[in-house]
């Protein structure tokens, strides 16, 4: 095990043979198994379960890059103290990926600032570390994105470039009021990952309401069925203070608003929200 210092024609063969952590760390290496007396088997393999490492470690760099997901918004930094009990015992398990391989959804209802946007991608980091492919939109982003397609008669091409991720995130669906030809694209997107892939919406508005998303009480009716006949619905009840107003509370050293009055047409809308599940179920 001599002669490891500079020899150039190991490292071009390392290169060659892609293994760019056993360039980097070989000759520290081989300087540790000389001092130690290993033979060569647990060399190579010392060697092997570094690469093997610095693999999973750029792969989980580039799905996080190609995610989009705010980088703040993970689940360290979400107080999931703060949530029902049902969710925080159904959260760990989510974030363990299952319900990916059934191409299960998962939907969370809210009042705005309740978190769920928080959640949901703390969600998607979490799947990003079992090397499960994310990708976050906007909902307003995915259907300009989708519209540009279809008026390039290129929409079927965009949708299948977006079953390349196992998981999209939808936020903010219930703050699209689209036209009719954003409807359909939206409309399409969801039919095409039914039972195929898996979708994360964040909504403010229960079922209820959906109609001024998909415009027509057939369409609404249709879209609804297929996210949830396989969906885990988390819903974040008014009792859930809003993380941005205590924040900014904080911030200003003030007494948060009393919310309650503004929670009243939330909490009918919730109630009505379990009695559409049911039925669609």
């Amino acid at each position: 095990m001599k002669n490891h210092n500079g020899d150039l024609s190991l490292d071009i063969l390392l290169k060659a043979m892609k293994l760019p952590t056993i360039v980097e760390q070989y000759r520290e290496v081989a300087e540790l198994a000389e001092r130690e007396g290993w033979d060569f088997a647990r060399f190579l393999k010392e060697l092997m379960t570094m690469e093997l490492e610095g693999r999973r470690k750029r792969k989980l760099e580039r799905l996080q890059k190609r995610s989009r997901l705010p980088q703040e918004k993970t689940l360290s930094s979400f107080d999931l103290s703060r949530m029902p009990v049902k969710i925080r015992r159904i959260v760990p398990e989510l974030c363990k990926g299952g319900f990916v391989d059934k191409a299960e959804n998962i939907l969370a209802f809210g009042l705005p600032g309740r978190g769920k946007t928080h959640l949901i991608c703390a969600i998607g980091h979490e799947l990003i570390k079992n090397e499960i492919p994310v990708l976050f939109f906007s909902t307003q982003e995915l259907v300009s994105q989708l519209l540009r397609a279809k008026r390039d008669y290129e929409l079927d091409l965009a949708i299948k470039k977006l079953e390349k991720f196992p998981v999209v995130i939808l936020d903010d669906i219930g703050y699209v009021k689209q036209n009719r030809e954003e409807m359909e694209v939206l409309f399409t997107f969801l039919s095409e990952r039914y039972e195929r892939k898996s979708v994360l919406i964040t909504s403010n508005l229960v079922f209820s309401q959906w109609e001024q998303i998909f415009k027509d009480p057939l369409t609404t009716a249709a879209a609804i069925d297929r996210i949830v006949h396989h969906s885990f619905i988390l819903e974040l009840p008014e009792s859930v203070k809003s993380f941005r107003m205590d924040e900014a509370c904080r911030r200003l050293d003030i007494k948060p608003v009393d919310e309650k009055t503004k929670s009243i047409k939330h909490r009918d809308g919730m109630a009505q929200l379990h009695d559409e599940i049911g039925k669609t179920k």
